[in-house]
């Protein structure tokens, strides 16, 4: 029988319990954080009295869109999302070719640290450039046109799909690549049968992710006048043409989500295999678990 705490035991041992320490880091980053919003907010030059005015300038211009609404200028709308996604993927494309032969170069568990390092640098470098930003740098050298637009895409989604791709490769089991280095099998040799049958399901998944990403992308710089739903949008805003807009927005809304819903059961499949075959691996791995714990 365990013995019960007297209360003066009990008072002893709440005086002998150490206090709770101090989140100093915590606080302090609240703090900095907070301090930045508030000066962010100060500096700007920004009405911050018109947020009240967002429900009621929200409902009139809704109210202008329904009231205008035609399906006259379909085709039209159509035909400029079907270039906006065609420049999406066109763009995704680029971005695959190039990036695909640096994710082994900028992971640390195939290349030599010192190319990683270089590397990595200029997969940051494509980063860091806003897609808008190259999209105005390349107008100079292709025009106002959609080929503007997917180079601009497709040097930007470089840098992300090398980083993400590279952090996949990294995090793959070493087993396969000491196998195939162990039978002679050379750099390459390692890449073909001990890191692509790991890591090429969910790169391949995150190729399609960045697909997604880029017909987004590809509407915003439609703004520049390049082409796809965004030059059609604006053209309708600047001629108040309310009936062309309210279309639009529904043909980009429609459009994404049926795009975004096909490509998610694609990354299921590729990631989990057909449908059944994930269960089938878990019970597999499940029975071979039962019988090491019974032998």
């Amino acid at each position: 029988m365990t013995r019960t705490e007297t209360p003066a035991e009990e008072r002893l041992r709440e005086q002998l319990r150490p206090e709770k320490p101090f989140a100093r880091f915590r606080w302090t980053v609240t703090i900095l954080l907070a301090a930045a919003f508030a000066w962010s907010a100060l500096t700007i030059d920004a009405r911050w009295d018109r947020l009240a005015q967002i429900p009621e300038r929200t409902w009139n211009f809704l109210g202008l869109l329904i009231q205008d609404a035609s399906l006259g200028p379909l085709v039209i709308a159509l035909e400029a999302m079907w270039e906006s996604v065609a420049i999406a993927w066109v763009a995704t494309l680029i971005g695959v070719v190039i990036s695909f032969p640096l994710i082994f170069l900028a992971s640390v568990n195939v290349a030599n640290r010192w190319v990683v390092l270089v590397v990595r640098q200029v997969l940051n470098l494509f980063r860091a450039i806003p897609e808008i930003v190259l999209a105005i740098a390349f107008i100079p050298f292709f025009g106002l046109n959609p080929v503007t637009a997917a180079v601009a895409m497709g040097v930007s989604s470089i840098g992300t799909l090398g980083k993400l791709s590279a952090e996949i490769v990294e995090g793959i089991d070493r087993g396969p690549m000491e196998a195939v280095a162990a039978s002679g099998g050379g750099w390459l040799a390692k890449l073909r049968w001990g890191v692509l049958p790991q890591a090429m399901p969910e790169i391949a998944a995150f190729w399609l992710y960045r697909f997604e990403i880029n017909i987004r992308v590809s509407a915003v710089l439609g703004v520049l006048g390049i082409g796809g739903i965004g030059t059609f949008l604006t053209q309708a805003a600047q001629r108040n043409y309310y009936d062309r807009i309210g279309l639009g927005l529904l043909v980009v809304i429609v459009v994404t989500m049926l795009i975004d819903g096909a490509s998610a059961r694609l990354r299921r499949r590729i990631i989990n295999g057909p449908p059944g075959e994930l269960d089938q691996k878990r019970e597999a791995a499940a029975r071979v678990q039962i019988s090491g714990d019974e032998t």
